[in-house]
């Protein structure tokens, strides 16, 4: 069972790091924010930026004692995006060229939305430094039946609407700071050049086949962005995956419902 939760506070550390790609993108800088303590975790960000998973990754550091990278995608919230970077696949060499340069191992990677996406795709690198994934509402595989919501022509009050089991806790506040228009057209610009229109690759259903790794699949319940029996047939296609719905939560568990999926977290690594 998990502990109660301490009382100390971690400030964030900030590094930029430059890191050389092996292809023609060249030397690309990544921001990333850490809380650092002991077992390491990757904890990847969806379309909805770099504030939807700092809050969780501050959980998760306290309760379970742990390193927690974070970081921001390339292009989100102000930092640059070489155009070379333009792919999903392109983000899973270069986190997997940030755990090099880290030197980090055993370390248990976790994406929301596009986040699961780039989770799923450094797992299949076979990167020795990966031990587990941990898919949380991820993009990425196409289903017939139950295509990804293309939330691109939503109003943001639509957006949370199909994002959130209870919505009204959750709705824009036009009152209140947050990302200017220009920093969200810039992020809206990066998701699209990463995940394409559709949000999905058509060859990554199959090759989820050759993954050899344990993947903790979490979908909550509430979703309209992409619906439960997506990611059960995502868990599915995974030969060592589990699937597990979370009630009370949609898109953004880590948002929703930090506690309960924590929990959850740590009642599927006792199992």
């Amino acid at each position: 069972m998990m502990t109660t939760a301490s009382a100390v506070r971690w400030a964030p550390a900030t590094t930029t790091h430059r890191l050389d790609m092996p292809t023609s993108t060249g030397q690309v800088d990544v921001t990333v924010r850490e809380r650092d303590r002991v077992q390491p975790f990757l904890l990847l960000h969806g379309g909805a930026g770099p504030a939807s998973v700092a809050g969780f990754g501050d959980l998760l550091a306290a309760r379970k004692h742990a390193r927690v990278i974070m970081p921001n995608h390339p292009g989100f919230d102000g930092t640059p995006r070489p155009g070379a970077l333009a792919s999903i696949t392109g983000l899973a060499r270069l986190y997997a060229a940030l755990l090099d340069r880290l030197d980090v191992w055993d370390v248990t990677v976790i994406g929301n939305s596009i986040g699961g996406w780039i989770a799923a795709e450094l797992a299949l690198l076979n990167n020795p430094r990966v031990s587990g994934a941990i898919l949380i509402n991820a993009v990425g595989i196409e289903v017939e039946g139950h295509p990804v919501t293309d939330i691109s022509r939503l109003s943001p009050q639509q957006v949370v609407a199909l994002s959130f089991h209870d919505p009204g806790r959750f709705a824009p506040d036009p009152g209140a700071a947050g990302p200017t228009p220009e920093m969200i057209r810039a992020n809206m610009a990066a998701l699209a050049a990463y995940g394409g229109g559709s949000m999905t690759d058509p060859t990554l259903l199959g090759r989820l086949g050759e993954l050899d790794l344990p993947v903790e699949v979490i979908w909550g319940e509430a979703d309209r962005i992409v619906t439960p029996d997506y990611g059960r047939a995502y868990a599915k296609a995974m030969p060592m995956a589990r699937f597990t719905l979370m009630p009370g939560a949609g898109h953004l568990p880590q948002v929703e419902a930090p506690e309960e999926l924590l929990g959850l977290i740590w009642d599927l690594g006792q199992a």
